[in-house]
């Protein structure tokens, strides 16, 4: 226990301003799920490895919560309701089961939120873009190639 929290020294020992202090230990049979984890730079540049490698690779993709069969946040489920008005096919990854790739397409993208929607290795943007893009035909436009035969959009 001492060499996992000597990186935590600062944080375990008691102010002398506080009249009863109070420290922290934890229980060496906590399940990991509990324990702190620490950030590494790796895992850092694996995700945004990843995310470029899946940006790159697939015409469409969504990052969202959940799955476009069941979205697990109701932006997410919008601009899954907007793709599938627009009568297209698109891959997405579910970023709840990802954390690492749920920091790093924030960092990959420079915008703070999830969904975030990828066309042609381009990001066109999050929930409200995207309804906005729908409303005015602008996404139609962008999707045009990407539509299935025979599909209208509403």
């Amino acid at each position: 226990l001492a060499s996992r929290c000597s990186r935590f020294g600062a944080l375990l020992r008691p102010s002398r301003n506080v009249a009863s202090p109070m420290v922290r230990f934890m229980s060496d049979d906590s399940h990991d799920d509990f324990k702190p984890k620490l950030k590494t730079n790796a895992e850092d540049s694996d995700a945004l490895s990843i995310i470029k490698d899946q940006v790159s690779n697939h015409d469409i993709i969504l990052y969202m919560k959940g799955t476009p069969q069941q979205p697990m946040c109701g932006f997410s489920a919008q601009v899954v309701r907007v793709l599938h008005a627009q009568g297209v096919s698109f891959n997405s990854c579910n970023v709840l089961e990802h954390p690492h790739i749920r920091e790093g397409i924030k960092e990959y993208s420079q915008w703070p939120t999830i969904p975030q929607l990828y066309v042609k290795g381009e990001f066109v943007g999050g929930c409200d873009i995207i309804t906005d893009m729908h409303q005015s035909g602008e996404l139609e436009e962008t999707l045009k190639e990407f539509a299935v035969q025979g599909s209208t959009t509403e």
